[in-house]
Formats: C-alpha cells, sequence, structure tokens
C-alpha cells in the first residue's frame, strides 16, 4: 500500500490539535477537506485512526501507533529533501500560546538573527510538545518539564529560561479589583476559575500544587486554548484565574500581583540532542543572552513561592 504523506501530515496534525478546526487552521485547509481526507485515510486503511463526537476527538490504538510512526515518516521525508536539494528546514519552535515569555523570544530572534529561518508553532503545552521534539518534528520549545508524569527522554535537554511572577485575572467590578495587590490568604476567601489545555498539564500541576499549598478553593475548571479563552472565561463567569500581569486586557478585566508570597511559574527551554537543527545553539544562545539581560532568572526580593521540585532545580542551579 502506497501511504500519501499529506493525508499522513493531515492525520499527525489531527492528533496534535485533537480538534478539526484548530487542525485544519494549522494546515490552512478547509475543515470539510480535513475530514474528508481523514476517513479516506482510514477507509484505505482499513481501520479507524481516531473517535469523534460533537465535542471530542481523540486517538484509537491504531490511531497512536499510525501517529508514531507518521511522525518518523514525516521527518524522514523532509530530510530526504533537505539533504537531495542541499537545502535547510527552517528551525521550528514551539511558543506554547499567545502572551507567553517565549513569544517575546520571537521578536527578539527576529532582530537579532535576521538570517535565521524559523516557523511558530502553538501546541498549548509541553505534553503536546514533546512527542514532536522526540521526532524531529520540532526543534525548540518551552515548558516546565518538572510535571510531566515521567522523566524526559534521554536525548532530551532543558536550561532553566526564567521565573514569571503569577498574579490574578479579575473583573474590575470584582471586590479584589479594590486591592493594589493581593496577599494569597486574601484570595484563598475568593474560589478560583482554573484554565487550562488539555496539553498543559504543567500548567494544571503548578496551579493544582499552589492550590493545596495557600488552601484555596476552586469554583470550576475550564479547558480551552490560548489567553484570549481565559479572558472570556473570567468575564462569562467573574472568578478570578491565575494569569500573568503584564499582557494587554480588554475592557471590564484587570490584574493584581500575589504577595505573601509571589508565586513563581518557571520557563525551561527544551531541546533534542538526537535531532539538533544547525542554527539550534545559535538560538539557544539568544534566548540565554535575553533572559540574562532582562533578569528573567532572578526570584524577586520578596517572599516567593515555588513547587519543591522546581525549587530543587533553581537551587541546583545558581
Amino acid at each position: 500500500m502506497d501511504l500519501d504523506l499529506r493525508q499522513v501530515r493531515y492525520a499527525v496534525t489531527l492528533a496534535d490539535e485533537l480538534h478539526f478546526g484548530r487542525a485544519a487552521s494549522r494546515l490552512t485547509i478547509a475543515q470539510q477537506t480535513l475530514s474528508s481526507q481523514i476517513r479516506a485515510l482510514e477507509k484505505r486503511l482499513g481501520v479507524p485512526l481516531f473517535t469523534r463526537d460533537r465535542r471530542h476527538v481523540t486517538l484509537t490504538p491504531a490511531g497512536e501507533t499510525f501517529v508514531e510512526r507518521g511522525r518518523r515518516l514525516l521527518a524522514d521525508a523532509e530530510r530526504l529533501v533537505e539533504e537531495v536539494t542541499h537545502t535547510c528546514a527552517p528551525l521550528r519552535i514551539d511558543v506554547v500560546t499567545e502572551g507567553l515569555p517565549s513569544t517575546l523570544l520571537i521578536h527578539h530572534l527576529r532582530t537579532q538573527a535576521p538570517g535565521l529561518p524559523f516557523e511558530v508553532v502553538q501546541s498549548h503545552g509541553l505534553t503536546a510538545a514533546l512527542p514532536r521534539l522526540l521526532t524531529g518534528g520540532l526543534d525548540l520549545a518551552f515548558g516546565r518539564p518538572h510535571s510531566l508524569g515521567r522523566p524526559l527522554a534521554a536525548s532530551l535537554a532543558t536550561m532553566p529560561m526564567g521565573l514569571d511572577p503569577i498574579g490574578v485575572i479579575i473583573p474590575t467590578d470584582h471586590p479584589l479589583a479594590d486591592r493594589d495587590e493581593i496577599p494569597l490568604a486574601v484570595l484563598a476567601e475568593h474560589p478560583l476559575l482554573v484554565h487550562a489545555a488539555d496539553e498543559s498539564a504543567e500548567w494544571r500541576d503548578w496551579v493544582d500544587q499552589a492550590v493545596a499549598a495557600f488552601g484555596l478553593s476552586v469554583a470550576t475548571r475550564v479547558r480551552g486554548h490560548g489567553r484570549t479563552s481565559v479572558l472570556t472565561a473570567v468575564q462569562a463567569l467573574g472568578h478570578p484565574a491565575f494569569g500573568r500581569t503584564t499582557s494587554h486586557l480588554p475592557d471590564g478585566l484587570t490584574t493584581r500581583p500575589l504577595t505573601d508570597p509571589v508565586p513563581l511559574y518557571p520557563w525551561h527551554v527544551v531541546w533534542n540532542t538526537a535531532t539538533a537543527h544547525p542554527a539550534l545553539n545559535r538560538a539557544l544562545e539568544l534566548v540565554h543572552a535575553y533572559a540574562r539581560t532582562h533578569h528573567w532568572h532572578r526570584p524577586p526580593s520578596a517572599d516567593w513561592w515555588l513547587p519543591q521540585p522546581d525549587r530543587d532545580t533553581l537551587r541546583a542551579t545558581n
């Protein structure tokens, strides 16, 4: 049986997103086209690769096998073209989602290394990025590697990048909006909205540890992708949600820093030493220099908090 690499790419992208609309957007094709091509592939193989209903898309066991091998097949095909044509694929960088420290680095890379070709993708979490890092589908990713439920593969390397102070996003008419800053003991009096993508196991773990450490309560949990989804949920439900305090907000929302202690979210750069892109070292140098110049690695002078595994890593690298 001859496989159509285009259909393999469609299946791999759908497995990354587990959502036909987002996958079709990444592939720049119509959602109906993606759906029909997946059905055609499944018919050709004689087995279902995905199960889907109105709300969810999941991989079948056969789909998991197909996608794992399919990633390798696509990476091998790309390397073959590069060797024959003497061209180099762009560096593929996963920034997680919009509005995070990792996205600030993209502008820095473009200005400091204008000749460095790269593509930007959003996997919405390190959990989703790891399979593509392992097969060469990604060259660089960002995240918190201490909470994935298993050790990283031996070929993956990490570098601490920074400590991001986390505050809360709240409606402007919320009682907490009257404060300039919010001690965590005060936040405990107001149930939280917890927002996380399915792919973001490391963020959910951080939130759960913060909730347990400071006796916080959870009003509701919402699944979604990106900062816009978080803001929409806070506006609709009225509960405070953890978030960064430095990004632009729409009318009706505001942010406040958290104190006593300041909760920090640790960011790491992750890459595969076995499939290193020729431009990877240059990108890592620029990331490291930018983080140091902007003091991302430096904890605040006030009392601060990190989950214990992250604190141990910080202690080991200082």
